[in-house]
């Protein structure tokens, strides 16, 4: 009688990303972005070798997430954007590569594009989970290791500052004049497109799904549109903190 094969759960972290990252910076200290054997790599995470459970677990959740590659057979390499998260000189760019991170692992990014407005309870998660393939005895510890990835992000959270959330279908009204000084953040937006009526190219703008618009009134019934993109760097802000300068700096001069 054939010996029948014993059914697997899907591929997923068992590890949060919190974790995971720390033993990637681990490697990273020790062996920088120079390609190593397992083993090495693994002592370098607190592992006597590579050839025992819990380190093969390991390993394989650093990869899920993108933290680790394999450049050949038997060698492991940490991935150059821990060095750039390790050295991000802003908390935000720190943000945009956690957020990278989070979303490596396909089950991740499938429940994450699924449940976009917000996580729903773990009694629902853990039904979506058995739905996907995942043996019941493993479920908690899988939607643990999403959980505590999601949070230590802060995912939704800052997905909803960004869309000015619950406000993102309702227009912001300035009640301002023209010459209101208050300014427009320049964290909030990299377009201002001001339009009586919209055009069909700023509607095709619009319309893209991947970028957050925010409507706001302006005096005399006119309209402009804040388009944010994603991601939103840094490098953005000041450039366009300067256009804005720009503009205020021709208006004085007319």
């Amino acid at each position: 009688m054939a010996e029948v094969a014993r059914k697997k759960s899907p591929r997923a972290p068992s590890l949060s990303l919190s974790e995971a990252l720390d033993k990637a910076i681990r490697v990273y200290d020790s062996e920088h972005l120079h390609p190593a054997p397992t083993d090495v790599v693994a002592a370098a995470m607190g592992y006597k070798s590579a050839n025992n459970g819990t380190a093969l677990s390991t390993i394989a959740s650093l990869r899920y997430f993108g933290l680790l590659d394999r450049p050949k057979d038997g060698f492991l390499v940490v991935s150059k954007a821990v060095e750039s998260f390790k050295f991000a000189p802003s908390e935000e760019l720190r943000r945009e590569l956690a957020f990278q991170f989070l979303k490596s692992p396909p089950l991740y990014a499938e429940l994450i594009e699924q449940y976009a407005s917000g996580l729903p309870s773990d009694a629902n998660l853990k039904y979506e989970l058995i739905q996907r393939g995942f043996l019941p005895a493993n479920v908690s510890s899988v939607l643990s290791a999403f959980k505590q990835s999601v949070d230590f992000t802060g995912y939704y959270e800052h997905r909803q500052y960004r869309s000015g959330s619950p406000a993102i279908d309702q227009e912001i009204d300035t009640h301002s004049e023209i010459d209101d000084p208050s300014p427009v953040s320049s964290s909030r937006v990299t377009n201002v497109v001001e339009s009586q009526k919209t055009s069909p190219a700023i509607s095709n703008v619009l319309d893209n799904e991947t970028m957050d618009k925010i409507p706001v009134r302006l005096a005399g019934g006119r309209r402009a549109w804040l388009i944010i993109p994603e991601p939103f760097y840094s490098a953005d802000k000041v450039r366009l903190k300067a256009q804005i300068d720009l503009l205020l700096a021709e208006d004085e001069q007319i």
